[in-house]
């Protein structure tokens, strides 16, 4: 059985934590991003905690796309673990990651990953300003 709709879940869950993210898609819409496109185009590893999902992360070719908890796992050490899991060996990783979000930015600033170049969002989906992060390894 696939863990496309619990990660879908995780994904919903902690975007719509988030009170300044705009809400562009349906929980539809992320079931078929992350069955369609994530799971078969990229490295994706999950956290499970009391058997379900509570976290899951999505590289590729060094760029970490997705990396997402459900609020109430949040601060525990599980993000820490998906990353070390996602980069290690890694010579370089890559991230966006939407300058309004400054938990995620703490955590990845805790974890190496530099501010490299900022932009005003006119390349993500979102149009929200963003930072590209960048860890050598």
């Amino acid at each position: 059985m696939s863990d496309a709709p619990a990660i879908a879940r995780v994904l919903r869950l902690s975007l719509e934590s988030l009170v300044w993210m705009p809400k562009l898609h349906t929980p539809d819409e992320d079931l078929a991003f992350i069955r369609d496109t994530v799971l078969p185009r990229q490295s994706v590893t999950v956290a499970e905690a009391g058997g379900e999902i509570v976290g899951f992360v999505a590289v590729h070719e060094g760029w970490l796309n997705l990396l997402y908890l459900s609020p109430e796992w949040t601060g525990q050490g599980i993000g820490g673990r998906l990353l070390e899991a996602a980069t290690a060996g890694a010579g370089e990783a890559k991230l966006y990651c939407f300058q309004a979000n400054a938990g995620a930015r703490r955590f990845y600033e805790r974890h190496g990953f530099r501010a490299s170049a900022f932009s005003a969002g006119s390349a993500n989906e979102e149009g929200l300003p963003d930072v590209l992060y960048t860890r050598r390894g």
